[in-house]
């Protein structure tokens, strides 16, 4: 096991698959102490992850006092908390003449007000601590607005003010708090429900592929390991002047027009 996160503390939400798991697993592989929260109960990956051990709890993160008591125990029983990864998140694909309250509810709960709390929950135990790494999952959603999922949108958008704003109100306390803005990356639960609802799943992908000229470049879709490795550099010492930033990783999918092939 490396040792680059050894005596560090991580929490992260929506811990046990994708994006999340992948990130769990990378932290731990670097010697962190990892606690995950997730939703539902995925036997499969309960039973890796705590093979690994990790901890793994039960936590709906649109209960703010669930998440908020999650957290406090973590610290109370590890005696801090160094990394949070607000990872947790779903999607919408749907106009805004047929979303209805509930589900607006369901995606900006979700996707940016148990984030804020998170964040409100851990920066204590992180001065305590001398400082800390925050790292959002936002998406490259939170970098461009986008026709088809426009509830999603907002609520990566407003995810990414939320790194830039805490970022400069928590530097005092050393904490960072930066935001990954990931493209379509394979093996997430929102890309594969969008997968799913195409009859050919192939050509679905290379949809995707399509989108981001890097992607056709390599012929491939982003990877969940490709963005926790990032998670890990932001994480890490070397990123310590690191903070209020916005990292794309899509291949380009959000810079522009990309080249006609």
């Amino acid at each position: 096991m490396d040792t680059q996160f050894e005596g560090q503390v991580a929490l992260i939400t929506g811990g046990t698959s994708g994006i999340g798991r992948a990130t769990a697993e990378a932290l731990r592989a670097r010697g962190a102490e990892v606690h995950v929260c997730d939703f539902k109960a995925r036997a499969e990956a309960e039973l890796a992850l705590q093979a690994q051990g990790i901890s793994i709890s039960q936590c709906d993160v649109r209960d703010v006092t669930a998440l908020k008591l999650w957290i406090d125990s973590v610290a109370q029983s590890s005696g801090r908390i160094d990394i949070l990864v607000n990872n947790a998140g779903i999607g919408l694909v749907k106009q805004c003449p047929d979303v209805t309250e509930s589900e607006w509810d369901a995606v900006i709960d979700t996707n940016l007000k148990a984030a804020f709390f998170a964040c409100g929950a851990a920066i204590p135990h992180m001065r305590q601590s001398g400082g800390g790494s925050i790292i959002n999952i936002a998406s490259n959603a939170g970098l461009l607005p986008r026709a088809h999922d426009p509830v999603y949108s907002i609520s990566k958008l407003a995810l990414v003010g939320l790194t830039k704003s805490l970022a400069l109100s928590q530097s005092p306390d050393r904490i960072r708090v930066n935001a990954i803005c990931p493209g379509p990356v394979k093996g997430t639960e929102i890309i594969e429900a969008e997968l799913a609802l195409h009859p050919d799943y192939a050509a679905a992908v290379k949809r995707f592929i399509a989108a981001s000229p890097m992607a056709q470049a390599y012929g491939r879709m982003i990877t969940i390991e490709e963005v926790a490795q990032t998670v890990c550099y932001l994480a890490s010492p070397a990123a310590q002047f690191v903070t209020g930033t916005s990292i794309a990783i899509d291949g380009g999918k959000s810079l522009g027009v990309p080249p006609v092939a």
